[in-house]
């Protein structure tokens, strides 16, 4: 099962990365889909980002108790814990929820009403048309809004400190800048696209492989997501083991 379904999902893609048909209609969608699935996911992420990072700065800075671990640690600890797992990974496993589940709805919902049967009769290349714009557009755009995200977590976690009166501005800042490594935000961006492609891949997949009615287009919905999840968490861990290891 999971060898025919690999092999279903590889002969997907290969039809799906064909040269598209007209540039024009490509670019067209292509801006559609900045919208659908940057645009529109900017809010919640930026809002998730923000209490997330005050919560662990406020979390980091109650836990240390000895008198021999510098206030400073409270920023050195958002900045790793925020540019290394959260933004990158957290924020990914979100979008998958929001951005994969409309995907397979959406191509599954024309798959179920037979929309994918007439462009095939309409000699267009439905998986190059419905599902390489979903996938360029979120490997561009998922990078920006995860330097967002990481700007927008640690500006939370500098708030909560700063407000309950527990850390300094000063220490703070001083902490997030202690022993900056550039490599952390490459390995970031790294991460974010490989996990975008993952989502719009694997979301396409389920929607273009959907069978049946209505029901069933809520169940390769719910499929996708667990799925996209999986494979992320997977792939977190082989890119950990790759780049920072």
């Amino acid at each position: 099962m999971l060898i025919s379904t690999l092999g279903s999902y590889v002969l997907l893609m290969i039809e799906t990365f064909k040269r598209p048909d007209k540039g024009s209609v490509f670019r067209k969608q292509l801006m559609f889909e900045f919208q659908g699935l940057g645009i529109e996911s900017l809010g919640i992420v930026l809002f998730i980002s923000a209490f997330t990072g005050g919560i662990v700065a406020l979390q980091t800075a109650y836990n240390i108790d000895s008198p021999l671990i510098p206030l400073t640690t409270v920023g050195f600890a958002v900045r790793q814990s925020i540019v290394l797992e959260f933004s990158p990974t957290i924020i990914s496993l979100i979008l998958a929820g929001k951005v994969g589940s409309r995907i397979a709805s959406e191509i599954g919902t024309m798959k179920v009403t037979e929309q994918i049967d007439a462009l095939k009769i309409m000699g267009v290349n439905p998986a190059n048309y419905l599902i390489l714009p979903k996938i360029t557009a979120s490997m561009i755009i998922n990078p920006f809004l995860i330097i967002l995200s990481i700007f927008v977590s640690i500006f939370g976690g500098w708030v909560a400190v700063s407000l309950s009166g527990i850390v300094s501005t000063q220490d703070f800042i001083t902490g997030i800048r202690w022993d900056f490594d550039s490599f952390t935000i490459l390995y970031a961006i790294i991460k974010t696209i490989v996990f975008a492609f993952i989502i719009t891949s694997v979301s396409g997949y389920y929607g273009y492989n959907t069978a049946g009615g209505a029901l069933d287009v809520g169940k390769s919905s719910t499929k996708a997501v667990v799925a996209s999840s999986i494979i992320i968490i997977i792939f977190d861990l082989i890119l950990t083991q790759l780049l920072l290891v």
